[in-house]
């Protein structure tokens, strides 16, 4: 999601993006539910720890994308996007893990699915494009 946001097009492959993504950690979730709640939570958990900081950087980037470029702020603004995302997924797991007890396998599994879609999909995307 990071880099797509500044290309053209990029919202609208982004959007798609975290929406296979969503779909990605549900489905995984849904299919640890076969082992019990516990897992299908955690799963939920890991997932979002994923997918929400994503989400957030793509509505931040989206904002300062409409601004006026100046020499340097799109840097800048990747940066401080990026260093959020990192700090919210820090939060997140935190959370996860401390507060709700989660299961750290299917946990880690759906945060890994979804670091997993956000590297190949656009690539899987971007060959149906040319």
């Amino acid at each position: 999601v990071s880099g797509i946001l500044y290309s053209k097009n990029g919202a609208k492959v982004a959007r798609k993006l975290l929406i296979l993504q969503l779909l990605t950690f549900v489905l995984l979730s849904a299919a640890f539910g076969f082992k019990s709640l516990t897992w299908t939570t955690s799963g939920l958990m890991g997932g979002m720890a994923a997918w929400l900081p994503n989400v957030l950087f793509t509505l931040f980037a989206m904002r300062q994308q409409g601004q006026t470029a100046v020499s340097g702020r799109v840097a800048w603004t990747f940066a401080i996007g990026e260093a959020l995302k990192v700090l919210i997924t820090i939060i997140l797991m935190i959370i996860a893990l401390g507060l709700f007890k989660a299961v750290f396998a299917p946990l880690g599994l759906a945060y890994l699915s979804v670091l997993m879609t956000q590297i190949l999909a656009p690539a899987v995307i971007n060959s149906y494009r040319t």
